[in-house]
């Protein structure tokens, strides 16, 4: 295509995504305000988490965008530590749709006070933590560790934070740390087409497919929790199409505080 039929597509081009857009944030209104009713009334854990399992397939159906399931499964391994790399606001909505409906998510705090994200969150059995305050980063970890000894799914983004750059940014311990004292397998889980779709500081969805890969799982009871998290990052790297920004001796030294409690609490 030459260099003026571009510039003549361009507009159009422009105005489809914009049309798209539209459509997706329309079709995610008309998912999430019957979902916010139901999950109102739902009065068990489990039947709310079905209920958002099934509100997140169907939006993705509805933009065109089914999530398409690749590799191991999780229902051998339930309960498990599922981490995944993090590209997009989508990433929850994603994670919800593809794997079982049994998974406590670790959010950072100020999620709980958006309007209508906030609420679903909670709804849902979210665990929120303050990553600047010291002492909720223990009370977090304490309570995630409870839950991984008493057999609960956790799910993580232990990058902790994402951009519109490309790339596996540097890990925190927390999650693996509760893993290997919950003696839980880790599954590392990678999303493609995510960042492309939504990516940070950008209003308008565009189109695109959206798939997972289920790596295969890691046995925590055979590794230490830094094993464990270099192990990881290796299999995620090995289906990912984008770039390592943390080599393996900065992901080693990435934790911070004394101990497995506190670096739990860090994987947010």
């Amino acid at each position: 295509m030459t260099g003026s039929a571009s510039r003549l597509l361009a507009p159009l081009r422009f105005a489809l995504r914009a049309l798209y857009g539209t459509y997706a944030w329309i079709a995610l209104l008309a998912v999430v305000l019957p979902l916010c009713v139901l999950l109102a009334l739902a009065p068990k854990l489990h039947q709310r988490r079905h209920i958002a399992r099934g509100a997140a397939r169907l939006f993705c159906r509805v933009i065109f965008s089914p999530v398409r399931i690749e590799g191991a499964s999780v229902e051998p391994h339930y309960p498990c530590v599922v981490v995944a790399n993090h590209g997009s606001y989508l990433d929850g909505i994603i994670l919800t749709a593809a794997l079982p409906a049994g998974f406590t998510y670790l959010i950072k705090r100020e999620m709980a006070s958006i309007p209508v994200a906030g609420f679903v969150l909670k709804r849902l059995g979210s665990a929120f933590v303050n990553r600047e305050d010291m002492l909720d980063r223990k009370r977090i970890a304490r309570m995630l560790m409870g839950l991984a000894v008493s057999g609960d799914a956790l799910g993580f983004f232990p990058e902790g934070t994402f951009d519109r750059s490309p790339g596996l940014k540097p890990f925190q311990l927390g999650a693996f740390s509760a893993a290997a004292r919950a003696k839980l397998p880790v599954l590392p889980v990678v999303i493609y087409g995510a960042r492309h779709k939504l990516p940070s500081k950008q209003l308008l969805p565009a189109p695109g497919p959206l798939r997972v890969r289920i790596c295969e799982p890691l046995d925590s009871a055979e590794l230490g929790s830094r094993e464990l998290m270099r192990a990881t990052r290796r299999a995620m790297l090995a289906h990912l199409d984008e770039p390592d920004l943390a080599p393996e001796d900065r992901t080693a030294d990435n934790a911070t505080g004394p101990g497995a409690a506190q670096a739990a609490a860090d994987g947010t």
